[in-house]
């Protein structure tokens, strides 16, 4: 693995023709990427319903605390210029909590249906995924290597956590299926499109953004599933035994991904027209 350099650093490509080493700004996917951000979305779920119930700021004033706090972290992701784990994660674990604000400001505050805002997301993120086609050609995260394709990444994301938490909860408490239920309805789903990655073809990245919207509700089911009380259909581990719980592990295996750079991708040299010499 190559140790960092500039973003603009200059590059033998074999071609004569000077070029610039681009730094992927996302992890590899791997089975830690995959883990950690089930793990994510579980911490997303019982820690925005911690906050609110503990912080005392109201729905509103937890919402607009880590919104601020995702808009530092985002920041620094921006300006960072290669990949970097803690960032990364951090930002992510933050865009989890967000989203499910976000969600629940409408449904709890503004008494819109979980009909609605499952509809409005999907349709968010569909538009955002079709400005970014349109721009860039494509919606492969290897290449997240500048700042606009970075934008439309985080975008994507953010409408994937805030889909996710709706749709989860239209399943589990809307549909009345239940927490396990949901998650085990979830996982076959994402199960399904695996399959259909390695035996029918299914395009990586159409299997990939696909499986990465319904991680959030499954570990959104999952997360409330263990800290909702019994009566309602829980497990009563309650929201800061399982935030702390899956908190530990989270930051036990980012330390490790920072150790190893095991989820690091290779970076891609570009020539100054601006055409990829090789893939990354």
């Amino acid at each position: 693995m190559t140790s960092e350099t500039s973003a603009t650093t200059v590059a033998d490509t074999g071609t004569g023709a000077p070029a610039r080493v681009r730094w992927n700004k996302v992890p590899e996917v791997t089975v830690y990427f995959w883990v950690i951000k089930v793990l994510c979305t579980t911490v997303g779920e019982t820690a925005a319903d911690l906050l609110n119930e503990k912080a005392g700021l109201g729905l509103t004033g937890v919402s607009l605390l880590m919104s601020a706090l995702l808009a530092v972290v985002l920041v620094v992701q921006f300006r960072t210029r290669a990949y970097r784990a803690g960032v990364y994660w951090l930002a992510v674990a933050l865009i989890s909590v967000v989203g499910t604000l976000v969600s629940d400001n409408l449904t709890d505050n503004m008494g819109v249906a979980l009909e609605t805002t499952t509809t409005v997301f999907a349709i968010a993120l569909v538009t955002v995924f079709a400005l970014w086609y349109r721009t860039e050609r494509t919606l492969s995260i290897h290449h997240i290597d500048t700042t606009r394709r970075e934008a439309f990444y985080w975008l994507a994301v953010l409408c994937t956590f805030a889909l996710g938490t709706s749709a989860g909860d239209l399943l589990a408490e809307k549909m009345d299926l239940g927490y396990w239920l949901s998650a085990l309805l979830f996982a076959a789903a994402i199960a399904a499109v695996a399959l259909a990655r390695f035996t029918l073809g299914l395009s990586a990245v159409t299997s990939f953004w696909i499986a990465y919207v319904l991680t959030r509700p499954l570990g959104a089911s999952v997360g409330d599933y263990l800290s909702q009380p019994t009566g309602d259909g829980g497990l009563g581990l309650g929201t800061v035994v399982t935030s702390a719980l899956f908190l530990t592990v989270i930051l036990a295996l980012v330390v490790y991904l920072i150790v190893t750079r095991k989820d690091v991708t290779e970076q891609q040299a570009v020539r100054q027209t601006g055409a990829p010499a090789h893939r990354a």
